[in-house]
């Protein structure tokens, strides 16, 4: 019976424990108080005595958890934070840096114009986008390097009409080893072919698929207010990823390359973003495509992959994302960037 107990409470503890960094004192007491209120009521509400039972004699139970709250259980306490009324991660969030490039970015994107796109027109996207690529020969010997593909998306004011999609295809363009690139040549010797996807509502792999791109409504249900917005993003992509706090800036990055993202939304996600623990500026000359921006990115712990926001700190408006090998891997040096994909927005009267 006793092993069971302690057992029980162990587990208890271990339940209430809190991913969350730190949070204010008050907020940890309450927190601590609500752990011991569920252990031993009597502790909870701050009593000194032991507990009694219906007979007002000690209650032996009671007493033996007691013991355990004054050793094993007492160092889950002292060793983690107990935040029983946070459910959220609440430590501290990016670099002063990085807030305020990305509370400055907020407030010069809600100044930009988005663009309007009246009946009968389209919303032009266009995109660079580079990728890592690998292959084995027959020999088991392995081959690195990247595409890069052009892309343009044309979506109509009427969402519900035919999209077009403008392909380039992938386009061996960076190698890291003479070996790799002689593969490629040998082959990829005829070189990709251009084409042209059609679908109603972005559907272009037919009724049923559906486009990537997300709908205006969800758009509008997003929170605008920062701590709101990051809560939600938070619950979106709970356990998923390389850590809860990277995938939501994986997230906020994914949403923005878009292209289709209002400009009071992307204000939130940049102030969003601002309150992500180990968000930092990563670089703060990054190119992509030509375009140069600041880098917004959060190094993690037990990956060799960050993940980076490209913002134009003259009028907020994203450049584009990419992520960044911070070890080197195969043929890649650290500091490569593996995947990267710029935007660029206009308006257009006809689609190919």
């Amino acid at each position: 019976m006793k092993r069971r107990r302690i057992m029980d409470d162990l587990q208890l503890l271990r339940g209430m424990r809190s991913d969350v960094g730190s949070a204010p004192q008050s907020t940890l007491d309450r927190g601590r108080e609500k752990v011991m209120a569920k252990i031993d009521p009597a502790i909870g509400s701050g009593a000194a005595r032991p507990a009694t039972n219906e007979k007002g004699t000690v209650s032996p139970i009671r007493f033996r958890r007691r013991l355990l709250l004054g050793s094993a259980a007492a160092a889950l306490l002292v060793g983690v934070i107990v935040v029983a009324d946070v459910v959220r991660p609440a430590a501290p969030g990016a670099t002063a840096e990085a807030a305020e490039v990305l509370n400055n970015a907020a407030a010069a994107t809600i100044q930009t114009a988005d663009p309007i796109v009246n009946p009968g027109q389209y919303l032009k996207i266009q995109s660079t986008n580079l990728w890592g690529s690998a292959a084995v020969d027959e020999s088991a010997k392995e081959y690195q390097w990247l595409d890069t593909e052009k892309m343009t998306m044309y979506i109509p004011a009427n969402r519900t009409e035919e999209w077009v999609w403008e392909r380039s295809g992938r386009i061996p363009t960076t190698f890291f080893d003479e070996a790799s690139k002689e593969y490629v040549e040998r082959t990829q010797a005829s070189g990709p072919e251009a084409y042209v996807l059609r679908g109603a509502n972005g559907a272009f792999y037919g009724p049923g698929s559906e486009s990537s791109f997300p709908a205006p409504s969800y758009l509008d249900s997003l929170p605008r207010e920062p701590r709101l917005l990051l809560d939600d993003i938070y619950q979106k992509t709970g356990g998923k990823g390389q850590s809860v706090h990277g995938e939501a800036l994986v997230f906020i990055a994914d949403l923005l390359r878009t292209g289709v993202v209002p400009g009071e939304l992307r204000a939130a996600l940049y102030k969003a973003a601002a309150l992500i623990p180990g968000v930092t500026v990563t670089d703060e000359q990054a190119t992509l495509d030509g375009r140069k921006g600041i880098a917004i990115g959060r190094i993690e712990d037990y990956s060799p992959f960050r993940h980076d926001i490209i913002i134009d700190p003259t009028n907020g408006m994203p450049i584009g994302e990419r992520q960044v090998i911070t070890e080197p891997r195969g043929t890649m040096p650290a500091g490569t960037a593996t995947t990267w994909t710029t935007v660029e927005t206009s308006v257009t009267d006809a689609a190919p």
